[in-house]
């Protein structure tokens, strides 16, 4: 049997249900640092029951010096290439794993980082909807992107929030089934 419920379509809070299931059955735990989905990502997860046996917190970095002084992204990685790179997601998602850790625990096992573009307007070059998503656990980090989601300001920003919980999903499986 699965580690989660097969559906034919399926909704952010069945995304983020599988995901919370799936960190409390390995007693693993998740932290997150947001830029364009300013929060999203840790509403979907606190919407689940029992979230809190899993989700430790997170921050929103909408602005770029606290992806650098928070999140310890590379100032110089920054200046060369914007906030919208998947190094930079990849290095949010780090981030979001070292600020969640408190002294009384084991550090926290995953991090989630989302930056991209919703609009209206372009930002360091990059069009509107272009998302980069980084996942970090124990074993180091990886970024998934570029998205080029389609849409409103509010549909880019939904997208980007399903994609990195499914993104996490599937990396959780991926850790069980190692």
């Amino acid at each position: 049997m699965s580690a989660f419920l097969a559906r034919n379509t399926e909704t952010l809070l069945d995304i983020a249900a599988d995901v919370i299931q799936l960190l409390k059955s390995s007693n693993a735990t998740v932290g997150v640092a947001e830029s364009l989905t300013a929060g999203g990502v840790m509403v979907a997860l606190t919407s689940v029951p029992g979230a809190s046996a899993a989700f430790l917190g997170g921050v929103v970095s909408y602005a770029t010096p606290l992806k650098q002084t928070l999140l310890g992204v590379d100032a110089t990685l920054i200046a060369n290439e914007g906030v919208i790179h998947e190094e930079v997601a990849s290095q949010m998602a780090e981030g979001a794993r070292r600020i969640t850790t408190h002294d009384d625990a084991p550090p926290t096992t995953w991090g989630v980082g989302t930056t991209g573009v919703a609009g209206p307007d372009k930002q360091d070059g990059k069009a509107v909807g272009t998302v980069y998503i980084g996942i970090a656990s124990p074993t180091g980090s990886k970024a998934f992107g570029p998205f080029n989601f389609p849409g409103t300001r509010e549909r880019i920003r939904e997208a980007t929030v399903m994609e990195a919980l499914a993104r996490l999903r599937e990396e959780l499986i991926k850790a069980r089934q190692a």
